[in-house]
């Protein structure tokens, strides 16, 4: 039935097709989106073939047939996929939580909506139906897929292969209606993760290009497309019981506990169709599902987490510049925040402010970094400008600024990126800060007064009286089909300061340049891919002293299976510890350790829901606790199994361990399991525990540490998602640890809580 439907699809449309292959239609119907196609509305649509296999291949004929049908009824944008499959018992399609399918098989498409090259949506589907979206931002060339837009979707398998059915409203993107007619570029993509996984695509795609969105085709029409007010009023409610006690003595104090009952509200509203404000009163900041763990054992430099609170993903692409100049996870627990956006004409602006109940501040070095913590309030700031002359040329400006009694912290930085040619890119930026620490804050630094204070790099670097700071950034690219060449310089004055967002490392330069040779497969060969990568870098601080020099290379082939094996070695010099941390110098206050590594990562989806990771390395390591060399081993697997359509396992163990003149210094495991039952691609239960447990021989320790440090974090989550912001959320989590003076892990937090937000969209 599904085959004569379309078959009969594409006869009504063969004839608009062949005459205007880039015109979007108008219809006045909306199609049902329920994965099944009626020929009485998309006969009237655009039909596209997705047939070309861009990724791991260039441009080759499909193994698959897939035909997309797309119309717009100037409110939403309809799009219907038929996907044949030779053999549909082998369809890779789960039960899981939204942007949890990349995995999948999935049919999608790229909307590059003001047809600028510089972003586009990312909107894909498996064939239940389930939602991933992303930014795909060409500046950074990341993609963001914390980015949630509402849209709707249904998918359905059947004998042929499946079908799916998009509906995504025009208010979700934006673009310039004041145009009559509109021109967007889209792609329409399936993957098709079998042996291998296969990027089909509706264009052909010169891997010689490193931008993909600048070879989008156009398409044309949305003449009676408008994206109205689009406000959105998103009232909130938490409420948490949260029980803590010092048990920092070895003696547990008593439970102290703290209901909390929190009424918010979050409003989005599209001022015109380019500029949009959102607003939030009293929100709750914190996250919901528990971070992935991290060791931080033998690490001198702080941890990086990503952002994954709403108010802050709606257009955080509009930040992003070559340096991480705003990560907004410095923002801790505000009382309010307002955020204003815009893209018209070329011309992008981003901006927000937002007060803090802490002063979280991370405090760089070229050796370490620290982070302060102050419980006092701030009021932050960030801004963004970017204009894109064309399409081969963008240039930005950035602005932030952190103030707090009197410290306070600002940052002003231009950047540009210029592509000469489709080979060619040019990438630079340059950042001025000035900072003014007050007496408070080094006081907490110290954790009481300067006279007492054990003096390190960080108090140096507070203290040291200089408020103004510069750095800069230099990169070029020259990327061939085959192969590429690439180099760069950056440097950090001592004082440079950037605390609105993620530098741990300042009072350096870098030099750095290096290549990368491709191979490309055909079906003769038993892989598709391979590469073969080099770099050397060098970096000083700002009086010339070397703090390293390393050379790499590594070797990586895609194989059966979806495969794929990476290897290399690397060799480095770099300085130790400082044996008189009141003095930043490094000659003659540092050693020269020369390491060298190997290490090797494997990975491959042997079936349907199945994923085994491996990342092995071993070699000899500075020991930053000791400054000597030592012989380090570390091995993190990855398994992800599903266990039927709903239920899924995933499980990650990191285990390292150092040994220096001939003793164990450390061995620590970290083991993070997610349990995962999905009963639709509304709602879900979750059980995740994180456990670490690092034992030390403080025989081979310079300094008194202790023995062992277990903890145990655990988390229950039940989930409902109606859209990404209509939403419900309870739970129950709790932490404790165990040391030397505790006999046991012994609980030192619990907290039961409730989220509950509704979406008015009006």
């Amino acid at each position: 039935m599904l085959k004569a439907i379309s078959l009969c699809i594409a006869a009504l449309t063969g004839q608009a097709y062949a005459l205007s292959s880039d015109k979007i239609p108008y219809l006045e119907r909306s199609a049902k989106v329920d994965g099944v196609l009626e020929p009485d509305v998309w006969q009237h649509a655009l039909k596209v073939d997705i047939n070309n296999v861009t990724w791991p291949y260039e441009n080759q004929a499909s193994p698959v047939t897939t035909k997309a049908y797309v119309y717009e009824n100037g409110e939403s944008l309809f799009i219907a996929f038929d996907a044949n499959d030779p053999n549909p018992d082998a369809i890779r399609a789960f039960y899981r939580d939204r942007d949890r399918a990349w995995e999948d098989d999935l049919v999608g498409l790229k909307i590059d909506s003001f047809n600028n090259a510089q972003s586009a949506y990312q909107f894909f589907i498996n064939p239940l139906g389930v939602q991933q979206d992303s930014i795909e931002n060409e500046l950074t060339k990341s993609e963001n897929s914390s980015w949630n837009g509402i849209w709707d979707s249904a998918g359905r398998i059947t004998d042929t292969g499946y079908v799916v059915e998009v509906e995504i409203p025009l208010r979700v993107l934006n673009f310039n209606d004041s145009i009559t007619t509109k021109t967007m570029a889209m792609e329409f993509l399936r993957f098709y993760p079998r042996n291998e996984r296969l990027r089909i695509s509706s264009m052909q795609l010169q891997h010689a290009n490193s931008c993909w969105i600048c070879q989008m085709p156009k398409y044309h029409g949305l003449e009676s497309a408008k994206q109205g007010s689009n406000l959105a009023l998103i009232p909130t409610l938490v409420t948490n019981r949260q029980e803590t006690r010092d048990i920092d003595n070895g003696v547990p104090a008593d439970w102290q506990a703290e209901n909390n009952i929190e009424p918010g509200l979050d409003m989005k509203w599209a001022i015109t169709p380019d500029t949009t404000l959102n607003a939030t009163l009293n929100p709750d900041f914190s996250q919901v599902e528990a971070d992935t763990g991290q060791l931080s054992v033998n690490n001198s430099f702080s941890l990086f987490f990503p952002e994954k609170r709403a108010f802050f993903l709606d257009n955080s692409d509009y930040f992003s510049s070559h340096n991480n100049l705003i990560h907004t996870r410095n923002i801790s627990a505000p009382d309010y925040g307002v955020k204003l956006t815009s893209n018209k004409n070329g011309h992008t602006f981003a901006g927000f402010i937002a007060n803090d109940e802490r002063l979280n501040v991370l405090i760089p070095g070229n050796l370490g970094s620290s982070v302060v913590s102050l419980e006092r309030k701030s009021e932050n700031m960030a801004l963004r400008y970017r204009q894109d002359v064309n399409k081969s040329l963008s240039v930005g400006v950035t602005s932030t600024t952190r103030q707090s009694d009197d410290y306070h912290n600002q940052v002003a930085s231009i950047d540009a990126k210029y592509k000469p040619t489709d080979n060619d890119t040019l990438k630079l930026q340059f950042i001025a800060s000035e900072t003014d620490y007050d007496q408070a804050f080094i006081d907490e630094l110290c954790d009481g007064s300067l006279s007492d204070c054990d003096i390190n790099e960080s108090v140096l670097r507070v203290t040291a009286g200089q408020d103004t700071g510069l750095g800069y950034y230099l990169n070029y690219e020259h990327n061939r089909k085959h192969w590429r060449a690439f180099t760069s310089y950056q440097q950090r004055d001592e004082a440079l300061r950037t605390d609105m967002g993620f530098m741990t490392q300042v009072d350096f330069n870098k030099f750095l340049f290096g290549g990368e040779y491709r191979w490309y497969g055909d079906e003769k060969n038993w892989w598709n891919r391979a590469r073969w990568y080099a770099d050397w870098d060098i970096s000083h601080n700002h009086n010339g002293e070397l703090l390293e020099k390393e050379v790499q290379t590594n070797f990586a082939i895609n194989g059966p299976l979806q495969s794929f094996i990476d290897f290399g070695v690397e060799h480095r010099k770099r300085t130790g510890l400082r044996h008189n941390e009141a003095l930043l110098a490094i000659d003659d206050n540092t050693d020269l350790f020369s390491e060298n590594t190997q290490w090797a990562y494997l990975e491959f989806k042997p079936m349907a829901g199945v994923f085994a990771g491996l990342n092995l390395r071993t070699g000899n390591r500075v020991d930053l606790a000791n400054n000597r060399i030592g012989q380090q081993t570390f091995v993190r697997p990855v398994i992800n199994l599903n266990l039927g359509k709903h239920f899924e396992v995933r499980f990650r163990h990191t285990y390292e361990q150092l040994d220096a003149q001939g003793a164990e210094v450390y061995t620590a495991n970290l083991s993070d399991i997610r349990l995962t039952y999905q009963f639709n691609i509304n709602s879900y239960l979750r059980l995740a525990i994180i456990n670490t447990d690092i034992e030390r021989n403080q025989s081979n320790y310079l300094d008194d540490v202790d023995a062992k440090y277990k903890s145990i974090s655990t988390q229950l989550l039940y989930s409902y998602k109606l859209n990404p912001q209509t939403v419900f959320f309870a739970g129950y989590s709790d932490h404790g640890y165990q040391d030397d003076d505790l006999s046991k892990i012994t609980k030192d937090e619990k907290t039961v809580f409730m989220k509950f937000s509704y979406a008015w969209l009006l």
